[in-house]
């Protein structure tokens, strides 16, 4: 399929390069903004002077035939790779062996490198803040918080956003995608980043924790590529971090790096705070993504699609192939040009 469309996708993460890798490998002309300063979303790295760290996604299965290809292809690409944590769980009644038997993957040598092999190739836009859309006869126009109106016109607008950012943009073009974005449920994580100068003296790389304020913690020195000083990874708990979504970092850090200390951690040399105001979904919608064929806008996300990497790369995926079957009924309708 070789056309004369141009689509604009609104965020750079896994769902939004998903969608965009799609229609241009289609032949669809496809332009992708973001108001961040690299791709990836929360496929995220937080970069220091001499350190780094995961602090987003931690890593990622695969499960959906779809995807199990995409994995083989990041790793044929060397983006990716397995990661074999010693993992633990730790409950109220106190620590006990387990996890699963899934296999864990991440991005090499960071968890973004599957995103910026996606969007080599795309034109893309990084830190341009879409504000407003507004469709005409001659198709979509979108005004950016950074650069005003772009000089384009599209013919058609995808969405790859969280629900609460893609809401007040649908709001005047499409009420029923907006009605989807309005009921999504999304809650916090907040994330905090440990550096230490001699490896954490416990006998696990990775654990679970079912009680207190933490719901996950992993030493990220441990994924296959890493390097420089040991560094470790908390997530803390949807409730906790909703509850504490507006505290200060220094709050946050001293409540987090105590109930590590619980857990056989220490106190580290340094520390960064992320807040994930959008992080966790709890359900998907039939087909993982939503469309509007009348307007030719769509969404899609992780939050689409039971949350997780393959739930976004799913969705993206999935909200290609609804865009390029109308591209195909207007081709056969003469609509638009091939």
């Amino acid at each position: 399929m070789n056309t004369a469309l141009h689509y604009a996708v609104l965020g750079a993460g896994i769902a939004g390069l998903s969608c965009a890798r799609a229609l241009a490998d289609a032949g669809v002309r496809v332009t992708v903004l973001d108001k961040s300063r690299g791709p990836g979303g929360r496929m995220s790295t937080r970069r220091g002077d001499g350190w780094a760290c995961d602090h987003g996604a931690q890593y990622f299965t695969a499960r959906d035939p779809l995807f199990q290809a995409e994995l083989a292809r990041w790793q044929a690409a060397g983006v990716a790779v397995r990661w074999q944590p010693r993992l633990a769980v730790f409950d109220a009644a106190g620590r006990r062996t387990g996890g699963g038997d899934e296999l864990r993957h991440v991005g090499t040598p960071r968890m973004t490198a599957p995103a910026r092999l996606l969007a080599d190739g795309l034109d893309l836009r990084l830190q341009t803040t879409v504000s407003a859309l507004q469709r005409y006869d001659h198709g979509w126009e979108l005004a950016t918080a950074e650069r005003g109106l772009l000089p384009e016109a599209f013919d058609g607008v995808l969405l790859a956003v969280p629900a609460p950012q893609a809401l007040p943009l649908l709001q005047p073009v499409s009420a029923a995608l907006a009605a989807v974005a309005a009921a999504a449920r999304m809650q916090a994580c907040w994330a905090l980043m440990l550096r230490f100068v001699a490896p954490v003296a416990v006998d696990f790389d990775a654990a679970f924790v079912n009680h207190g304020p933490l719901r996950w913690i992993a030493r990220d020195t441990s994924k296959p590529g890493r390097g420089g000083p040991e560094t470790w990874t908390l997530h803390a708990s949807a409730e906790w971090s909703e509850a504490h979504l507006e505290e200060s970092t220094e709050q946050v850090a001293v409540a987090l790096m105590a109930a590590f200390c619980e857990l056989g951690g220490a106190v580290p040399l340094a520390w960064s705070a992320h807040r994930w105001r959008y992080a966790i979904t709890d359900a998907a919608v039939a087909g993982g993504c939503a469309w509007d064929a009348a307007h030719g806008v769509g969404l899609c996300g992780d939050w689409l699609h039971g949350g997780r990497v393959e739930g976004a790369w799913l969705s993206g995926h999935a909200l290609a192939q609804r865009a390029l079957a109308k591209v195909g009924d207007e081709l056969r309708a003469g609509l638009v040009q091939a």
